[in-house]
């Protein structure tokens, strides 16, 4: 199959591989503040290239931390629905860097059993899955000879996104105007194999919380006062224990309550996704078992329901040889992912409802709980732009928009705040595989994966035009 965006795609992939290659080589690492200067850079380099591409508005937005770029293309059709496309253009640290083949900030073109491949720090976690939209809106404008998008296409594309997006919930609200759209596409997920279009329907919110436990007001001597008081380590210990019932479900109080169930349509459409446990258990988990929740698969324990693990426990002496005390003290992090319709606050009181009610006469807890936490997000199955979205995919990978599998994201993101603050609904474009090695050393992406995300984002402004937009 061809079609006038893909020829313009394939015609230009050149300029796609020099936009990225020079992108990459700025290390943008938001979470290191040596590093500030180079996010900044890294702004000013999108901001160039978002202009040299065409879009008439181009605007650095500073924050307290990193700056985000923005930018704007309205459509000659002022009826024409509005997207915002977001991503990000910071990257993370490079730790351990000796297990990188190649330097991490000089992009290396590798051939790899699906083809070639461009090896760099953010080669798609984002700037890969920013810099396709560049090619994407000019093969859409060669297509339709227009000097306008069919709809009015805008980006925003913060630089804390490794760093937590600390600012990201403030700027939204400051520049809630210039914002405004009717869906949000976010570009920064990707699909289950290079052959297996998709496209990421959920993401799973995020809580999290630190447990305190307390007893005598010093360490005590095990010998003059074990057996006799409670030892908070015991009690914490006891308390952790009891997170998960025998069916493998959370047992803070109320924790299920607003936890939407998954309908027949959405486990069947879970099914149709490839999932080799085996394989799966001999990558990363290797030595471990299959676990968790009773009556779901692994993969509907992977981004569909609700989690909770313990991430980190201690407290007493942890030095060489024996002391023999019973500790004044013992301390355990907490976290909890989160699926649509729960939210961080609620599971808050619920930790701290759960601890009061499991602690023994003797000892108190302290909880402190993050703050904001991140809210869960989904994606409308039946919407129109869920339509115009698998179109525009299964014409990029030459597929039928019913075989557009739905994949659900089990990590978390700034996208709830999204939803929340602009009030439209979301759509999730990446080109990201499960193999490229996001956070991890020797990232990289597959290009032809990168080609395709071009051309589908190409299609997806054509699409997008034939859903009602703005009266």
């Amino acid at each position: 199959m061809s079609s006038p965006e893909r020829e313009y795609v394939r015609s230009h992939l050149e300029d796609l591989h020099a936009d990225l290659e020079a992108w990459l080589r700025i290390p943008s690492i938001s979470a290191d503040p040596a590093h500030a200067p180079d996010v900044v850079r890294s702004a000013e380099w999108l901001a160039e290239a978002l202009r040299s591409t065409g879009f008439p508005t181009v605007e650095i937005w500073p924050t307290p931390g990193a700056p985000a770029v923005f930018a704007e293309w309205p459509s000659a059709d002022p009826g024409a629905p509005v997207a915002l496309v977001y991503g990000h253009h910071d990257v993370q640290p490079v730790d351990p860097v000796e297990l990188w083949v190649h330097p991490p900030f000089e992009p290396t073109l590798v051939e790899g059993p699906d083809g070639p491949e461009l090896h760099a720090r953010g080669a798609i976690d984002d700037k890969g899955n920013v810099a396709m939209h560049l090619l994407g809106m000019r093969a859409h404008l060669a297509a339709t000879g227009g000097d306008s998008p069919a709809v009015t296409v805008k980006l925003l594309v913060e630089g804390e996104e490794e760093s937590g997006s600390r600012h990201f919930t403030a700027l939204l609200k400051e520049r809630r105007a210039q914002l405004d759209c009717d869906v949000v596409v976010v570009s920064d997920t990707g699909m289950a194999a290079p052959d297996l279009p998709g496209a990421v329907v959920s993401m799973r919110g995020l809580a999290g919380a630190e447990i305190t436990v307390r007893g005598p007001a010093v360490d005590l001597h095990s010998g003059s006062f074990g057996g006799a008081v409670p030892n908070p380590l015991h009690a914490l210990a006891e308390l952790l224990a009891g997170l998960h019932d025998e069916q493998g479900r959370v047992t803070l109080p109320g924790f299920y309550d607003k936890v939407r169930p998954l309908g027949d349509r959405e486990r069947e459409l879970m099914t149709r996704v490839p999932f080799d446990e085996q394989a799966w258990l001999a990558g990363p988990a290797a030595g471990s078992a299959a676990h968790g929740e009773a009556g779901f698969s692994t993969l509907e324990r992977l981004g569909a329901r609700p989690t909770a693990e313990v991430n980190g426990m201690w407290g007493g002496y942890q030095g060489p040889g024996h002391k023999t005390i019973i500790p004044a003290e013992a301390h355990a992090k907490i976290s909890f992912r989160l699926v649509a319709d729960q939210a961080p606050a609620d599971v808050a009181d619920q930790v701290r409802a759960w601890v009061d009610q499991g602690l023994p006469e003797g000892v108190t807890a302290e909880v402190r709980v993050e703050k904001a936490g991140v809210a869960p997000c989904a994606s409308d199955l039946d919407s129109p732009g869920m339509a115009a979205l698998r179109r525009a995919i299964a014409e990029a990978w030459d597929g039928d928009p019913d075989e557009v599998l739905s994949l659900r994201e089990g990590g978390s993101g700034p996208e709830a705040a999204l939803v929340e603050q602009l009030g439209a609904p979301l759509l999730f474009l990446g080109a990201g595989l499960p193999t490229d090695r996001i956070h991890s050393p020797n990232e990289r992406v597959l290009l032809s994966m990168l080609h395709r995300g071009a051309e589908a984002a190409a299609h997806l402004w054509r699409e997008l035009a034939l859903v009602p937009g703005r009266s």
